[in-house]
This record gives C-alpha cells, sequence and structure tokens, in this order.
C-alpha cells in the first residue's frame, strides 16, 4: 500500500510528480440513513457467512447494510455498486483485474453492473454499505 503525505493547511498539492500512484478514495460514511424504509427479512447468502438488510430511500434509491464473515465469496451484479466498508477489513478482486487489492474500513470501491467481483475477508468480520448506482450510460 502506498501511503501520500498531505500537505500542512494552506498549502497546495501538486499531484503533477504523482504519476503511476494508485489513490483509494477515503469516506466518511454515515453512521444512519434517516427517512428510509428497511426491510425486514434478511439477504443471507454463503451458509450465512454473509448477510444483509436492504434500505429504501425516499428517492427510489437502494442500499443493503451487511456483515461479511471469514471467507472468499463471488458476487454477480446487475446494476453498478458501490462497496462502502465501514468497520473491518476486505480484500476485492474486481473485474479486469486479476490483483486482489486490500480495502480498510473509509474506504471503498466500485463494481461494474453486469459484472462479478470476488471479496474475502481473512479475520473478523467486514461491515458495509453496498449502494445500487444508476445504470451506465451507453
Amino acid at each position: 500500500m502506498t501511503w501520500i503525505r498531505l500537505p500542512s493547511p494552506g498549502r497546495g498539492l501538486d499531484l503533477s510528480s504523482l504519476d503511476g500512484v494508485t489513490f483509494r478514495k477515503i469516506m466518511t460514511h454515515p453512521s444512519e440513513f434517516k427517512n428510509v424504509t428497511a426491510l425486514v427479512k434478511a439477504n443471507v447468502y454463503f451458509d450465512g457467512k454473509v448477510v444483509s438488510h436492504t434500505i429504501l430511500s425516499p428517492d427510489g434509491s437502494k442500499r443493503t447494510l451487511g456483515l461479511l464473515y471469514p471467507g472468499t465469496f463471488r458476487f454477480d451484479t446487475g446494476a453498478p455498486e458501490r462497496m462502502e466498508i465501514t468497520a473491518g477489513s476486505c480484500r476485492a478482486r474486481l473485474p479486469g483485474d486479476p490483483a486482489w487489492k486490500a480495502f480498510a474500513a473509509g474506504t471503498y470501491f466500485n463494481a461494474p453492473g453486469k459484472s462479478a467481483f470476488d471479496i474475502a475477508v481473512d479475520a473478523g468480520i467486514c461491515e458495509y454499505v453496498c449502494s445500487f448506482l444508476p445504470e451506465e450510460a451507453p
């Protein structure tokens, strides 16, 4: 993993010298979603090693809040998805990339629609929010 030191407040950040550096997007994930509908029925996969609940927002968007227990899992996607890791950590192998990449709490990855990705938890529990994104334009 590559760590990048950010400049002190008030100084500019010159990205021109950072060719080839991979940036991981850090998120401040919400601790709650207000005014949503939570579906009581759990989504249970892989003999209970992946469990989530669906939440529906007033704007029509859909998310799942879930737990991944240790193991390696493959998920097919219909729509594009954003997987935000909210606690714990995992590794993911995304379409078109043979390498596994690590994701810790506060990071996310996107998976394209009509594809599949692999996700693995080596130890502990990984908590996530999966947002189903609008379809990509052709």
